[in-house]
């Protein structure tokens, strides 16, 4: 089960009936849900695509609707940056396979051929859910980091290159010369603003990048 009680699955399909029955089985997991009947009505009302969730998410996407299809919902979806964090499993009654292995190939989370087991389908929601999640928590972690750097100024990023690659204070300040004191102040300065004890430590964080 989810560790997320605000996490939502979207579903988009045409069909009435599977979208209200997909939602009957997603609350017996107490999992919210939000229908759209086509995947024009996905991308023109649904959250997702004015900013990135906050919450885990994922989508429960038709392959064989009107006049957008999933797969072409899917490459539209592919162009948005943060779209790992939203983890895509197609439902089709007319699966074949070339189609399922090239669509997970692109980054779908599952193909599920109709009619599913339900519970076998609910473990699929549910583990999609934990893996937006976790790529939600990297994501977060990448801008923080990216905040961080934004807030150096020039010479203390000069500082931290030198200091990463490992040069002492000495080495550092004959090659952006100036005084090994301005140096142990801008690393002081930079190891503040990153929030780290340490080159080691900040070489590590700085990897995350």
């Amino acid at each position: 089960m989810t560790q997320h009680p605000d996490a939502k699955v979207y579903l988009v399909d045409d069909d009435a009936g599977v979208r209200e029955a997909l939602a009957w089985l997603l609350r017996t997991r107490r999992l919210l849900s939000e229908g759209y009947d086509s995947a024009e009505a996905f991308q023109a009302g649904a959250p997702v695509w004015a900013a990135a969730p906050e919450a885990p998410c994922c989508v429960l996407l038709d392959v064989r609707m009107g006049e957008m299809s999933g797969l072409a919902l899917f490459e539209r979806l592919l162009e948005l940056p943060w779209q790992a964090a939203m983890p895509v499993i197609f439902l089709s009654g007319h699966a074949d396979v070339a189609t399922a292995v090239d669509a997970v190939k692109r980054g779908a989370f599952d193909f599920c051929e109709k009619p599913f087991s339900d519970n076998a389908l609910v473990d699929r929601v549910e583990q999609a859910l934990n893996r937006s999640s976790d790529v939600q928590a990297q994501q977060r972690i990448k801008r923080e980091l990216q905040q961080r750097l934004d807030g150096l100024t020039d010479r203390e990023r000069d500082v931290m290159d030198l200091v990463v690659a490992g040069l002492p204070n000495k080495l550092v300040a004959d090659q952006l010369n100036i005084s090994v004191r301005t140096v142990e102040v801008h690393r002081s300065r930079v190891f503040d603003k990153m929030g780290v004890k340490s080159a080691v430590e900040l070489a590590n964080v700085l990897r995350a990048t």
